[in-house]
């Protein structure tokens, strides 16, 4: 009992030497703030020296989550040492933001600072900043916000549910003022406060995509690609379906990215679904989706396992190359282009069981946007997909080259990546 009080006094001696060279006055009620090493005391929120608040902004920033507790009734915090008047703001916030974009004209979503191509965070690092969210030296160093994102999008693909996790200033509408400094193709739809250790990346347990192609795809080499009167037939669903089925459950999936070998461990990927919807007419033509979910993707699998998919249904290979090119063997697989490939959606299941119940944080739950989601898709994504293909015809294209392609030759080794007619520049449209 004496150590303790011992130990106490002394703690309290530390503190108030450390608060009188501060020039701060003194109060008994105070030193309650300070008995706790590493925490501030909720029952200090509103108590104030006489010349000023007693707790610096450094001092929330370094204590992450318990920095939520002191909530200052103004919202705001005097200039400390070291600080900036721009950063004379709010307490930054810990939030996940959903966001809807289409990829024409940009490459990709990941920002590369000091790069020239615009990519779909230089758009949102920007609003940012002309929204007051976040202050102007976390341009050029995104790890001042703890940014990170579900997944990273190849050139000229689009999002319907990408998420982002960051920490940012709570200003009022502050939807409404970031999608003011965005352009039309891009909006932010959604807004949840989170833990402060949450990783959009790490936290997220899976994710969904979709590929939206002109059904004439399916169809035998011998067909036109050009005619828009084909319609894809009941017994050629099925079969695509078959085909699709089988990349469901584990697999190395070494032959469907680059740099991987068959005994790579990061090469193995558990696909959950995977299937061809409804053909529907656009404009003329027959399209489909083909959707797919999995715990993860590597760099252009999904478009690689549509492509082999076609190359299959098409007649220039066997269907027996798809369980071949989880084999040992190197596999040439092509590329389907990246045009029809969207994000649709990410999954917390963990972390929504874990807190989203819990009376203090919000699940990360998108239904209440999902007319907001469905609206954008349309307008902004599916509409420019369909246009394009009919205007640029990119698969129509990429047909052409899959006679350059040799599926029976079997080799060993890692991938080199070197699809014939295709780009090899665009970032990855998985989470790794």
């Amino acid at each position: 009992m004496k150590l303790s009080l011992l130990l106490s006094t002394l703690s309290t001696t530390r503190v108030l030497t450390g608060v009188r060279s501060k020039g701060w006055s003194v109060k008994r009620k105070e030193f309650h703030c300070f008995q706790t090493p590493g925490k501030l005391r909720g029952d200090c929120v509103n108590d104030e020296p006489a010349g000023g608040r007693d707790v610096p902004e450094r001092a929330v920033e370094e204590n992450g989550d318990a920095a939520d507790a002191v909530g200052h009734e103004e919202g705001r915090l005097e200039v400390g040492e070291g600080q900036s008047t721009e950063e004379k703001r709010f307490p930054k916030k810990k939030v996940a933001l959903l966001l809807a974009y289409s990829g024409r004209g940009y490459y990709g979503m990941q920002r590369h600072v000091g790069s020239s191509f615009k990519t779909i965070e230089d758009e949102l690092v920007t609003a940012l900043v002309k929204a007051g969210c976040i202050p102007e030296s976390h341009v050029t160093d995104m790890k001042k916000m703890a940014f990170q994102r579900c997944a990273r999008t190849d050139k000229g693909v689009s999002a319907a549910g990408q998420v982002v996790s960051l920490k940012l200033w709570l200003i009022d509408d502050i939807i409404a003022k970031i999608n003011t400094h965005l352009p039309a193709q891009i909006r932010v739809l959604g807004l949840r406060q989170v833990t402060g250790s949450f990783s959009a990346k790490f936290n997220c347990d899976a994710r969904s995509y979709s590929y939206l192609l002109p059904t004439v795809a399916f169809s035998p080499k011998e067909q036109d690609p050009d005619d828009t009167g084909f319609r894809l037939g009941r017994e050629t669903i099925q079969r695509v379906n078959r085909l699709f089925s089988l990349y469901e459950g584990t697999h190395s999936f070494h032959n469907f990215t680059s740099q991987k070998g068959a005994r790579d461990a990061s090469a193995r990927r558990f696909v959950m679904a995977m299937a061809c919807g409804e053909p529907f007419v656009r404009r003329g033509a027959e399209f489909a989706i083909v959707t797919v979910k999995g715990q993860s993707f590597m760099m252009h699998q999904i478009r690689k396992m549509i492509g082999l998919v076609i190359a299959v249904a098409r007649g220039y290979a066997l269907d027996s190359v798809l369980e071949r090119s989880w084999g040992e063997e190197k596999v040439d697989v092509p590329k389907a282009p990246g045009l029809g490939l969207v994000l649709e959606q990410v999954h917390f299941e963990k972390y929504n069981l874990r807190y989203g119940a819990d009376g203090l944080h919000q699940p990360l739950d998108w239904t209440r946007e999902g007319d907001e989601i469905a609206a954008f898709k349309e307008e902004h994504i599916y509409s420019s997909i369909i246009r394009t293909e009919r205007e640029e015809r990119s698969m129509q294209g990429w047909m052409a080259t899959l006679p350059m392609h040799n599926f029976e030759a079997a080799g060993t080794g890692v991938q080199e990546g070197g699809d014939a007619g295709q780009d090899d520049s665009e970032e990855a449209s998985g989470s790794d």
